[in-house]
């Protein structure tokens, strides 16, 4: 065939035949003619064509509609095109019951069926791409596109290769939606268990007294409605992984038959006499500093001990924000092969407000943010969201330097009041650090204490003021200047925002 797509044309008319055999050669495709709606089901298999031409009344056993069904069943992607002099709406409705991709009524110009070719062919490619995209998606390893690019996830991966195929027991530490899950499961899918069953309890999610027949299971008559004995988790795992989520919510009676499970590796069952051994390799993972808790007696050391064999801490992704841009690329492509979406990428602008963002959220808040763009459609919503969510952390920075000035000059009343001593002791005016280019509200305090106001009112009002210049000056530039846009992420009308980039001298900035 040369590599030009093939196309199968089925039609028990010789001219007709003839006639397509001739269009499609002019226009650069090869064709295979048959005059049997049998021939062509029987043939597919070998030919495997691009796409199929098909007329509806065929004589023998089986006609066009028939044909369609079967075709469809070999290959349900293939464009079939139904030709027929009968172009009855029944007909039609039928046709695209089955899966036709056209349909074209008999006689017609060339240009009829031209444009119907070419939109199925073009539709065929788009399909064969979407898988192939897909299957590779599923058979690349998730596990290190999602540990990026940065230096400290690139330790993260060579730690998880260095212990994976050992039966040690791993403690995964770091923020909510750091990926802790997605480490657990990239040390069981390189390890010798990768067979066996990876199993999963969120030992948050149930009370203490669910969570211990949910993890070592029960006899019958252990509780009320205990009518038979259910094997636990451990028991499910038995020769696989155990991933415990969230273990410093642990109480601490499960912690000490958790110890005896890592000691002995074996337990009894909620209301049992006899021991139950299992082989399970145990990965835990939490958000919580476990050190203080065992200080504190709120957690086991022997277990924290047996627990911490290895340690892989998962950095946020504020400390990482080289990766970004690459797990971006990686969850567009993957939703918009799993919603059948268009793969665009995000502009700059919006990637320059996710890299100064500080994702409190981490992987899971990004991972959510592009997979709602890639359903809408659209970026906009969640460039205002994420602006939104950096103006109002800026919002409380100067919050907090506000009161801390407030907090400054009352210090400093009493100072002057007592002789310069609060309590007996000596004080001063807590200055804070100032931004750029504008008074801090430290400096408003300092400044009014020099001059003999003590009015908190007077400070307090000074204060705000800065802070509402240094806010929307800071969300101006973020925008480009963008005032309709700054507006919204401010949540005030386009009028007020005017007026106040002109109280505030900003239109002379």
């Amino acid at each position: 065939m040369n590599g030009r797509p093939q196309i199968m044309v089925v039609d028990d008319d010789l001219s007709m035949c003839n006639f397509l055999r001739s269009f499609l050669v002019d226009r650069g495709y090869a064709a295979i003619t048959l005059d049997s709606a049998e021939e062509a089901v029987k043939r597919y298999h070998a030919e495997r064509p691009a796409a199929v031409i098909l007329d509806v009344v065929m004589p023998g056993n089986m006609d066009g509609l028939a044909a369609l069904e079967a075709l469809k069943k070999i290959d349900r992607d293939v464009p079939v095109i139904v030709l027929s002099g009968k172009g009855g709406t029944n007909t039609v409705v039928q046709a695209m019951k089955l899966g036709a991709t056209d349909f074209v009524s008999k006689p017609f110009d060339e240009t009829d069926l031209e444009v119907p070719l070419a939109n199925a062919l073009k539709q065929r490619q788009l399909t064969r791409e979407v898988a192939t995209l897909r299957e590779q998606l599923q058979s690349q390893s998730k596990y290190n596109m999602l540990f990026g690019n940065s230096e400290r996830m690139a330790e993260v991966q060579d730690l998880i290769d260095r212990v994976a195929d050992t039966d040690v027991t791993v403690l995964i530490r770091g923020e909510s939606g750091t990926g802790k899950e997605l480490v657990a499961r990239a040390l069981s899918a390189s390890s010798l268990r990768r067979d066996k069953r990876f199993v999963k309890v969120n030992c948050a999610a149930l009370p203490t007294e669910l969570l211990e027949s949910e993890l070592f299971g029960f006899e019958r008559g252990a509780f009320t409605g205990a009518i038979q004995h259910k094997p636990g988790k451990f028991e499910f795992a038995n020769h696989g992984t155990m991933f415990l989520d969230e273990i410093g919510d642990m109480s601490s009676p499960l912690q000490a038959k958790l110890l005896q499970v890592l000691q002995d590796g074996e337990f009894a069952r909620l209301g049992g006499k006899h021991d139950v051994k299992v082989d399970v390799r145990v990965i835990a993972a939490t958000n919580r500093d476990l050190e203080h808790m065992v200080a504190h007696a709120q957690f086991r050391e022997d277990l924290f001990f047996r627990l911490n064999v290895v340690c892989i801490n998962l950095p946020p992704l504020r400390d990482r924000r080289e990766e970004v841009p690459i797990l971006t690329e990686y969850f567009l492509k993957k939703y918009s092969v799993q919603y059948n979406k268009p793969c665009s990428e995000i502009s700059q602008d919006t990637m320059r407000l996710f890299m100064d963002y500080d994702w409190p959220g981490n992987v899971r808040e990004l991972e959510n943010l592009i997979k709602r763009a890639v359903v809408l459609g659209s970026e906009a919503p969640i460039r205002k969201e994420i602006s939104h969510s950096i103006a109002m952390a800026a919002h409380r920075v100067h919050a907090g330097s506000q009161q801390a000035a407030v907090n400054s000059h009352q210090t400093t009343i009493a100072s002057h009041q007592s002789g310069g001593r609060v309590n007996g002791s000596a004080v001063s005016a807590v200055a804070v650090a100032p931004p750029p280019a504008l008074p801090t509200p430290a400096e408003i305090a300092n400044a009014a204490a020099d001059a003999g106001n003590y009015s908190l009112k007077d400070i307090s009002r000074e204060a705000a003021r800065q802070a509402e210049r240094e806010l929307i000056f800071k969300m101006l530039q973020q925008t480009r200047w963008n005032r309709k846009e700054t507006a919204e992420i401010l949540g005030i009308s386009y009028k007020a925002l005017l007026y106040k980039i002109k109280e505030n001298g900003l239109d002379k900035a």
